[in-house]
Formats: structure tokens, C-alpha cells, sequence
């Protein structure tokens, strides 16, 4: 079934995000991973501030820590506030912000495999680096381009 030809229910813009996902696998596919990765940079770099997932200075890499301007837990929340533009960047366009995440999840890869002792998460993280880089190819089909104009079709 055409996209075009789903129409929003009175319910409206989730209705017819559903409607549009079960006529379109790929659509519902873009959704699930537009909105994990608006919550998982969110609720990460939230947890900067108050470490209740964890005491995130632990995975900072020693040669990242001396190379940092601030201290570590001060590097940790500065980090925070790039994961949580990252969230609104996904919210805001998703087109571009993908690849945003992409390198941002490189960056932590790199800490992590120069760190030993969490390999484990660094491969956890580059599965998550190839879904941001999925999100990027399928926001080509459902955001419009442009920094200024763009945004969901």
C-alpha cells in the first residue's frame, strides 16, 4: 500500500505513524530506531549528572582523562551535554543527526577498546554505530534535506 494513500485518523500524527508503519516495514523500522536514539543519548547523558546506571568515570579512558581540560567526573557531564544535543539533534533532524551519533559512537569505541576490560561494550557500541548508520540511510526516505527546512516528510 502507497504511503499517500494512508490517511491520519482523528486520533491523529501516532495514529497514522502506525497505520503508515504496518503498511510499511521500512517506515516502522526508521520510527523504532529514530526513537531509540533519541532515548538512549537522553537518558545517557542525563546519567552523567547523577550516575544512577552507573559511575560512568569508570569506562573514561586514562590517556582521554589526561588529555581533558576538566576533571574526570567534570569530562564525564561535559559529555553529557553533547549526548543530550544529540538527542535533540535526532528529534530535530534525524537525516543528519544519525552520522552525528555514527561518529559520536566511534569516539566511545575508541575509549573503550584503548581501556582494557570493556571490549564486551565497545562491541555492544558498534552494533549501535551500525544502526545509527541504518537510521541515516532510512531518514533519506522519510526527512526532508535542509539544516533549516528539513524534518520528517
Amino acid at each position: 500500500m502507497a504511503a499517500s494513500s494512508i490517511h491520519a485518523s482523528s486520533t491523529g500524527w501516532t495514529s497514522h505513524a502506525l497505520q503508515r508503519a504496518k503498511a510499511e516495514p521500512a517506515y516502522g523500522a526508521f520510527l523504532m530506531l529514530w526513537i531509540g536514539f533519541i532515548a538512549i543519548p537522553l537518558i545517557m547523558g542525563l546519567d552523567k549528572f547523577t550516575n544512577v546506571l552507573t559511575n560512568w568515570v569508570d569506562y573514561l579512558a586514562p590517556w582521554i582523562a589526561n588529555i581533558s581540560p576538566f576533571s574526570p567526573h567534570g569530562t564525564m557531564m561535559v559529555i553529557g551535554v553533547i549526548e543530550i544535543i544529540a538527542a535533540i539533534a535526532m528529534i530535530l533532524r534525524p537525516r543528519y543527526a544519525a552520522f552525528v551519533v555514527a561518529i559520536w559512537l566511534a569516539g566511545i569505541i575508541i575509549n573503550l577498546v584503548t581501556y582494557s576490560g570493556f571490549y564486551d561494550v565497545a562491541l555492544r557500541d558498534f552494533g549501535l554505530l551500525v544502526a545509527a548508520l541504518a537510521l541515516a540511510v532510512l531518514a533519506r526516505s522519510y526527512t526532508k534535506p535542509g539544516i533549516l527546512h528539513g524534518g520528517m516528510k
